[in-house]
């Protein structure tokens, strides 16, 4: 944990000045020195490892980020050390949006919310892509996994989070052998002539193709 004299180097000017600006430099030393580390305590890690789904920030070449829902079985991001977490980058709408920008720049930013007591921890780390059979063992119907250094990881205010209440697992979360219903919309007809070769046939298997307004009526449902 940085001390309060090292606390300055975890800022930059923009924030900075933004901190004078609004009288708020001391108390910003003050949670830099308390609550950042460069390592993941062992509740934090039971936090993180009880979580269903987190954010993952990436950013690209250029500096455009982007932000994405991932979600899993409880668990599904690991702590193996403290300094290092790794987590599954499941089968998408084939963009790699995360994956590419990881590729890179490297650097990725997680938040981890429990909004029903409600809680938070944000994590930063640099990352790396890995496609190794003994690391994809590790995740069950994973096409990539993502290993990362943790940079910082701190609890962050939790007072505007709105208390919401879990009902139930996405359907669409792989089993423990990495199977998973097909996607909706890789039934839609218009999609057939673009999609990869090792779906050929799928849409048939889940039920047949279906149009653009099933699948926004589905949509709609609460049921794609």
């Amino acid at each position: 944990m940085p001390s309060l004299e090292q606390s300055g180097s975890f800022y930059g000017e923009a924030q900075r000045a933004l901190q004078a600006s609004f009288d708020s430099t001391n108390m910003a030393d003050v949670h830099a020195a308390t609550i950042i580390s460069d390592t993941i305590s062992d509740e934090q890690r039971a936090f993180i490892e009880s979580r269903d789904f987190f954010f993952l920030s990436t950013v690209n070449a250029e500096g455009w980020p982007t932000v994405s829902y991932k979600g899993g079985a409880p668990g599904f991001v690991k702590v193996s050390s403290e300094q290092s977490i790794s987590f599954p980058l499941y089968d998408g709408n084939g963009m790699f949006l995360s994956g590419g920008n990881i590729e890179a720049t490297a650097k990725i930013g997680m938040l981890f919310i429990d909004f029903e007591r409600p809680d938070r921890l944000r994590l930063h780390a640099t990352a790396t892509l890995s496609q190794s059979p003994e690391v994809l063992d590790q995740f069950p119907g994973a096409q990539l996994v993502i290993e990362a250094t943790v940079d910082n990881v701190f609890l962050n205010c939790a007072r505007y989070i709105h208390k919401h209440q879990r009902i139930q697992d996405s359907p669409y979360v792989p089993d423990e052998d990495g199977q998973q219903p097909y996607a909706s919309w890789k039934r839609i007809d218009l999609m057939q002539p673009f999609l990869p070769a090792s779906d050929e046939g799928k849409a048939a298997e889940a039920g047949g193709e279906i149009t653009i307004e099933d699948y926004l009526e589905r949509l709609a449902k609460g049921t794609s």
